[in-house]
């Protein structure tokens, strides 16, 4: 089975998490902060991928706006990494928010498939 481009954006977003947060480590930076990054950042493909395998439609949404809510987490983590000035590459910021935009135009029409 081919991966969707919101699969494989979401597994590129939280593989750049797992090296920000190996940086950050090296760095000393707080690890509440690493570990609410890490956890979130990896989340949100991992609900995606949950959701290829959802039990219905209204589960497959479910388990996106899951993601989104993780994917604006993530956002957040980073806003405060780079606004803090633990990190400065706001590659990874332009990541995020790639991957948020297609998880709300999923979302958006697989709730129009369903009216």
């Amino acid at each position: 089975m081919k991966e969707s481009p919101l699969m494989v954006k979401s597994k590129e977003l939280a593989l750049e998490v797992i090296e920000v947060c190996k940086k950050l480590r090296i760095s000393k930076c707080e690890s509440a902060l690493i570990n609410q990054f890490l956890r979130s950042g990896t989340s949100v493909g991992a609900n995606v991928r949950e959701a290829q395998y959802a039990h219905g439609t209204a589960d497959f949404i479910a388990k996106l706006q899951i993601a989104l809510k993780e994917c604006s987490e993530t956002e957040y983590w980073i806003e405060l990494l780079i606004e803090s000035g633990y990190y400065s590459n706001k590659g990874i910021l332009n990541k995020c928010i790639e991957v948020k935009k297609k998880l709300i135009s999923s979302v958006n029409t697989a709730k129009a498939k369903i009216e």
